[in-house]
């Protein structure tokens, strides 16, 4: 999502700016060449040389540098721009860029761009709540400035309050989602279903299964980073919410159907993930059983509704078979019983895919009979796959 896309990074004079260092080298891991501007104040917390050692690109200082690679800098920097990050923010800052000021070489970048602009602002509590900072906010917002954070925590005067710089992956995670605002997916509303469910035995007791929801997480936002917008029907996992989805946490198969069922109205696809449980207790305890009361322990099962089978609507259906025997025979047979569109079939067996790892090796299968065989990838990279075959379902 970030191969090849320019991105310039302005860090302002807040102490903050020691954060901007791992956000502009995970720029950089990830494949955007990163243009680094410093305004004079933010070269007194962070060097120059710091940003220029990770990016391999120079670092811009001054307003006018008779050195520079380029003509008239700001306004090339501008124009070749793919997006603007301010990060950093500082209330000074903010307030020029509201006022139109251009007294310097990140001003003047931002007033010459029509790149979109993303700005997270990192100052003290009171600063950020004062009316003027809200009103130079606001302003920014209304010309279509994404604003991210600030987030609230322990600040540089010691006081615990908003202002924080919010976390990097906060950012990047609002970079590609404003990046993807005119993708593929731009207009359509995706459902996605991750994780396990968790079906009580008692209260300390359940029954689960082994799904980490890594593969629903990448799923949801790369349909996010096509411009889509995701809702997120998330089991119990131990993953962040990712920025800019909606996610929709649940426990049991029960309440995982329910929000899939309310999600999809209006959807144009739904991607079931998920590992949902196949099976619950006829009734769960209300206390916890004390296992001294008996050597062994019979619980009763009763089958769990199947949420893809169930689910109907005018939208694209995807599905998961995850198997240890007779991969593309149970895929295949699921597809055409669940009246899925697609549906995507991993051997849980592989020891270097599937479950807790960030890799996966699958075959796509469609109502054709088309078996598309993946070889081993990142699930991030298995997602895409998956969304282009999406994409061609509802271009046709």
């Amino acid at each position: 999502m970030l191969t090849d896309k320019k991105i310039v990074l302005g860090v302002t004079g807040s102490i903050a700016a020691y954060k901007a260092v791992d956000l502009a080298s995970k720029l950089t891991q990830a494949g955007a060449q990163v243009d680094v501007i410093m305004t004079k104040a933010a070269t007194e917390f962070v060097t120059p040389l710091t940003f220029r050692s990770l990016t391999h690109r120079p670092v811009v200082t001054e307003m006018f540098d008779p050195n520079s690679e380029l003509s008239v800098e700001h306004v090339s920097l501008a124009r070749r721009a793919d997006i603007v990050v301010i990060a950093p923010a500082t209330a000074n800052t903010i307030a020029k860029l509201a006022l139109g000021i251009a007294d310097d070489m990140l001003s003047s970048t931002v007033l010459a761009t029509k790149a979109p602009v993303v700005i997270a602002p990192a100052m003290d509590a009171n600063m950020y709540e004062n009316p003027v900072t809200q009103e130079n906010l606001s302003r920014l917002k209304a010309r279509g400035a994404t604003i991210v954070g600030p987030a609230t925590g322990h600040l540089a005067t010691g006081a615990i309050g908003i202002g924080r710089l919010v976390e990097t992956e906060q950012i990047i995670g609002t970079i590609r989602q404003v990046l993807g605002g005119q993708g593929d997916l731009a207009g359509k509303r995706v459902v996605v279903s991750a994780g396990p469910t968790e079906e009580p035995i008692d209260p300390v007791r359940n029954i689960t299964n082994r799904s980490s929801g890594k593969m629903g997480y990448a799923i949801a936002e790369a349909a996010r980073d096509r411009g889509a917008q995701v809702v997120l029907v998330s089991g119990p996992v131990a993953l962040p919410g990712p920025v800019g989805i909606e996610v929709v946490k649940v426990q049991t198969t029960q309440q995982m159907r329910d929000a899939v069922f309310a999600a999809t109205r209006g959807a144009d696809v739904l991607i079931m993930a998920a590992a949902p449980a196949d099976y619950r207790p006829a009734a769960s305890a209300e206390q916890k059983i004390k296992k001294e009361k008996a050597d062994t322990l019979s619980i009763e099962l009763i089958r769990n509704p199947d949420i893809l089978g169930e689910v109907q609507g005018d939208f694209i259906k995807v599905g998961f078979a995850a198997e240890s025997e007779e991969l593309l025979e149970n895929a295949k047979e699921k597809l055409a019983r669940k009246g899925a569109h697609l549906f995507v079939a991993n051997d849980i067996t592989a020891t270097d895919a599937g479950f807790d790892v960030d890799t996966n090796r699958v075959a796509i299968i469609d109502r054709s009979g088309r078996i598309e065989n993946l070889p081993l990838m990142l699930k991030s990279e298995v997602a895409e796959k998956i969304l282009d075959r999406v994409v061609e379902l509802l271009n046709a």
